[in-house]
C-alpha cells in the first residue's frame, strides 16, 4: 500500500515521504491517525498544495516537545506503594502511575508517553523512566517507588 506521510512517523519516513506500508498499517493506523492518506494523483496535489501548513504544523508541535522536554530535564517524583518489608510491592506501577505522578507535579503527561521498556515497577527503588514526547524528541525522568508498610 502506498502512502504519503502527513508528520513524521517513527521508523517510517518523514513529512511528505511517499511509503509503501502493509495495508494492514495502513489502513488501521496511518490513516484513521491522520498520519498518512492514500498515494493518490489528487492527493499527492492536494499534499503539494497545502505542503507549508504541513510543515508549519509540524513545527509547531516539534516547539512545543521540545518545551516540554526542556520543563521535564531534571525531574524527579516519588510514588508511594503499599509494600512487604523487604519492599516488593504489593501491586505494580505502570505507566498510568507515572504518567499520574508527572501531572501531579505540574507537568502533563499523558500514559502513552511514558516507556517502560521492562514492563511495570514491582521492587521499591529509583528508576531511570523514559518519556517519548514527540517522534524522536525524548527525555528521561528519574522515579523513585517508596514503599509503605500495609
Amino acid at each position: 500500500m502506498q502512502l504519503i506521510l502527513l508528520q513524521n512517523v517513527q521508523n517510517l519516513g518523514q513529512l511528505g515521504d511517499k511509503v509503501t506500508v502493509k495495508p494492514g498499517y495502513g489502513r488501521n493506523f496511518l490513516v484513521p491517525q491522520g498520519k498518512a492518506v492514500p498515494a493518490t494523483e489528487a492527493n499527492l496535489a492536494e499534499f503539494e498544495a497545502k505542503r507549508a501548513e504541513y510543515e508549519a504544523r509540524a513545527k509547531a508541535l516539534n516547539d512545543e516537545a521540545e518545551s516540554r522536554r526542556a520543563a521535564l530535564e531534571g525531574v524527579e517524583v516519588t510514588i508511594r506503594a503499599n509494600a512487604s518489608t523487604e519492599g516488593k510491592l504489593y501491586g505494580s506501577i505502570t505507566t498510568r502511575d507515572v504518567a499520574e505522578a508527572l501531572t501531579r507535579a505540574g507537568h502533563q503527561v499523558s500514559k502513552s508517553e511514558v516507556v517502560m521498556g521492562e514492563g511495570p515497577i514491582r521492587q521499591a527503588g529509583e528508576y531511570e523512566i523514559l518519556v517519548q514526547l514527540h517522534g524522536d524528541i525524548e527525555t528521561t525522568v528519574k522515579v523513585i517507588v517508596e514503599g509503605e508498610l500495609a
